[in-house]
């Protein structure tokens, strides 16, 4: 920041230098130009960008087994060949050279990695104490200018359990007490000392926001306690965002006004206002905790009103209402198996609301929001997956991947990269030991970009924090 604001500095400068003009208009000196130049530079977008390089690799056969590319397809007694950190090829009997290492994949699965795309880890970590909990900033019902990076601690021992279920990259969120609770960050799940270092290249930044209840009882239920105040109610929740994204579109206007060759100053910058203008240009991704389905229309004709998109609804126990409309308006829905009942908006879950918003052609998406049901979300989407075809929606386990892999990939801008075992993609691949559909499957080998970052024949080689170390459970996966 300090760079900001010696650039912004210099911009005041130039403002002074002009107006000891005798208001004579002048062409632009080089000083000036140069300061100029620098201002529009002032506005980073990116001021803490990925630092994230992959871990060494080697060329790996993956060889002979069951195959879900995470795009629909199954393949019987197929090999997938990782190198140079990406998928290289898959089909059946590829040859290798002789020092490339081959695994015995036969009887096993073969999958992408798991994308958790709604996680707390490193905001509420593992141990959970009032001390790391960073994951609300409930001071005010909008604090679109915080970002969840700036919150997560790389050492939480959550990141490693994760990654024995097989999750090799994850988004993680601000919580749900405001109406624009910040930005979230996705991740790939390596060990880092820092966020940066974690940081999924070029994945979009999103902004949380948050429907309903939460945000009534953290203000206006405050009972006169702090925060209290607005919003008081779904009226006030409505308000409160419509509010906000009219100073953020007259924002977005005077930046895209403001031509830095001229001699006019730039537009003071406002931080809350650079991540909804963010939005409003398309760069960043709302991910919005919505559980009622007329809730989430009222949010998608907003959306309408204000110009941007919402990238998927998370909790949505009540998609299943509304999927065609989702489906037409290709807003993914991000869902618990069967997670609901447990306040008023929860109410109306369904088991089968994963499988019918699949069925009406809609992207379907298993989250965790959990430390503990990130480490199980293939077990999630088995439960799924036996509701639908109990109620006669038969889906593919090829197709119910999508749920765990492309879908999420989709919902946070990383599909071009990772989410499928295409050639080029990212080398993001789990193999387990058995049909990851089952209770009795392990995740035994995870690769992140083709470096295998968890082995369950090599426990030695879990990697463990340096939180972790020499403390009772140092380690422990299961």
């Amino acid at each position: 920041m300090k760079h900001a604001i010696k650039l912004m500095a210099g911009a005041a400068i130039a403002v002074s230098l002009s107006a000891c003009d005798n208001g004579k208009e002048t062409e632009p000196t080089e000083t000036t130009k140069t300061a100029k130049s620098e201002t529009s530079e002032a506005f980073n977008k990116n001021p803490y960008p990925s630092t994230y390089k992959p871990y060494p690799s080697e060329t790996v056969l993956l060889q002979g087994a069951t195959v879900f590319d995470g795009i629909g397809n199954e393949y019987q007694n197929y090999d997938v060949l990782l190198k140079g950190g990406e998928i290289a090829e898959i089909g059946e009997g590829l040859e290798v050279d002789d020092d490339v290492e081959v695994v015995d994949a036969s009887g096993k699965f073969v999958t992408p990695g798991i994308i958790d795309n709604h996680s707390h880890l490193g905001v509420y970590p593992s141990p959970g104490v009032s001390a790391h909990g960073d994951g609300n900033e409930a001071s005010g019902p909008v604090t679109a200018e915080v970002w969840a990076e700036h919150g997560v601690w790389p050492q939480d021992p959550g990141f490693t359990r994760a990654l024995a279920g097989g999750i090799t990259s994850l988004q993680i969120l601000p919580g749900s007490a405001n109406l624009f609770g910040g930005r979230g960050v996705t991740v790939k799940n390596v060990l880092s000392r820092t966020v940066q270092g974690m940081k999924f290249p070029d994945a979009p930044y999103t902004l949380k926001m948050a429907c309903g209840e939460n945000p009534k009882r953290v203000y206006g239920y405050g009972n006169g306690g702090f925060p209290g105040g607005a919003p008081y109610s779904r009226m006030g929740n409505m308000a409160g965002y419509r509010n906000s994204w009219i100073k953020a579109a007259d924002y977005k206007k005077k930046w895209d006004d403001w031509d830095p060759d001229s001699d006019e100053a730039a537009p003071a910058r406002d931080l809350e206002l650079d991540t909804l203008k963010g939005v409003l240009d398309g760069d960043i991704l709302v991910h919005m905790h919505c559980y009622r389905a007329d809730e989430m229309a009222q949010v998608i004709d907003m959306s309408k009103e204000f110009g941007y998109k919402v990238a998927s609804f998370h909790h949505a126990v009540e998609s299943y209402k509304i999927a065609d409309k989702l489906a037409e308006e290709n807003i993914c829905s991000s869902m618990w198996a069967d997670w609901y009942g447990f306040k008023m908006e929860a109410y109306d879950g369904i088991r089968e609301n994963i499988p019918m918003v699949h069925n009406a052609g809609a992207c379907a998406i298993v989250h965790s929001d959990s430390d503990v049901g990130i480490q199980r979300l293939n077990q999630e989407a088995a439960k799924a997956l036996a509701d639908g075809r109990r109620v006669g929606i038969d889906i593919s386990k090829a197709d119910a991947w999508t749920w765990l892999s492309s879908n999420p990939a989709k919902s946070l801008g990383i599909f071009d990269q990772t989410g499928s075992l295409e050639p080029g993609k990212d080398a993001d691949v789990v193999v387990w030991s058995a049909d990851p559909f089952s209770v009795y499957a392990n995740a035994e080998k995870v690769y992140i970009d083709g470096a295998l970052m968890f082995d369950a024949d090599r426990p030695q080689k879990t990697p463990v924090t340096d939180f972790e170390l020499g403390q009772p459970g140092e380690g422990d996966i299961k």
